[in-house]
């Protein structure tokens, strides 16, 4: 395998971040996934344009976009696969122990591992943990990701994918790495981004290419959807069979079916829309 680091391709094994590396120490980097097919990414430029917004909100200098554009190209070129993950990772570079930065440049690494395509139907559960709205990395993409390697670590033990969150007002937010939508007297909704939840790039896609709609949602409407879906880079649109210990019967339902549907044709049309 070979990974970009800070400037070039080398081996794995060669690959070394330094121990002291502040997105090590203390998590201060951000981050992309973006899919991969036939050695094309999908949506790149929507990726790094949330890379960019990510890093500025963190108080990280400004990312070369069109460094990082090349060496997600050389990346992918090295790596020839059917289907594969890319892993955009930005971080403070070199700093001190604690949460001070230090003056050393950002490191910027680049890797691709092998995916599998998604079933088409998944279940998740709800946790009791909630999504801080306010807090001042919200809305970012970044590598402080403890609290959703908890929160999937619960989904997995209920044999479940996925794991939803609350925000602080009791209203759903977004999974440990996915948005999700419901469908309510036929009609498609998910949770603004004022609930604290991320920009999913396939969240924004769903909402240009159907009818969805942005909606405040109290945790209780999984209990009365219709229908339920999540959607995140590899996922693209999945629909939700189970929640907790409710089962959705026929799904995916119209809606979802529909929403897949166009996902899958507007996407083939266009590889970075």
């Amino acid at each position: 395998m070979k990974i970009w680091l800070d400037g070039g391709l080398r081996d794995a094994h060669g690959a070394n971040v330094s121990v002291l590396d502040h997105g090590l120490t203390v998590g201060d980097g951000v981050f992309e996934t973006v899919k991969t097919t036939e050695g094309t990414p999908f949506a790149l430029t929507r990726h790094l344009r949330r890379l960019a917004a990510s890093a500025r909100g963190l108080g990280l200098p400004e990312p070369d976009l069109d460094e990082v554009r090349r060496a997600c190209e050389a990346v992918v070129a090295a790596n020839p696969m059917p289907y594969g993950r890319l892993r955009i990772t930005y971080t403070g570079g070199l700093s001190p122990l604690g949460s001070d930065r230090g003056e050393a440049k950002p490191t910027l690494v680049v890797a691709l591992g092998e995916a599998t395509r998604r079933p088409d139907v998944t279940s998740v559960v709800t946790v009791p943990w909630t999504r801080n709205e306010r807090g001042a990395i919200t809305g970012l993409k970044t590598t402080s990701y403890a609290e959703n390697v908890v929160a999937l670590a619960r989904a997995r033990q209920q044999a479940a994918s996925e794991a939803l969150f609350p925000n602080t007002h009791g209203m759903l937010c977004e999974g440990t790495g996915s948005n999700v939508f419901v469908v309510l007297d036929g009609e498609l909704h998910t949770p603004p981004l004022a609930s604290g939840c991320l920009a999913g790039i396939t969240r924004a896609l769903v909402l240009e290419w159907t009818d969805a709609r942005e909606t405040e949602l109290p945790m209780d409407v999984l209990e009365r959807a219709e229908e339920v879906f999540v959607t995140s880079s590899l996922r693209d649109v999945q629909a939700v069979s189970r929640i907790d210990g409710r089962a959705l019967p026929g799904t995916p339902g119209p809606v979802t079916t529909k929403a897949m549907r166009v996902f899958e044709e507007r996407s083939a049309a266009d590889i970075d829309p």
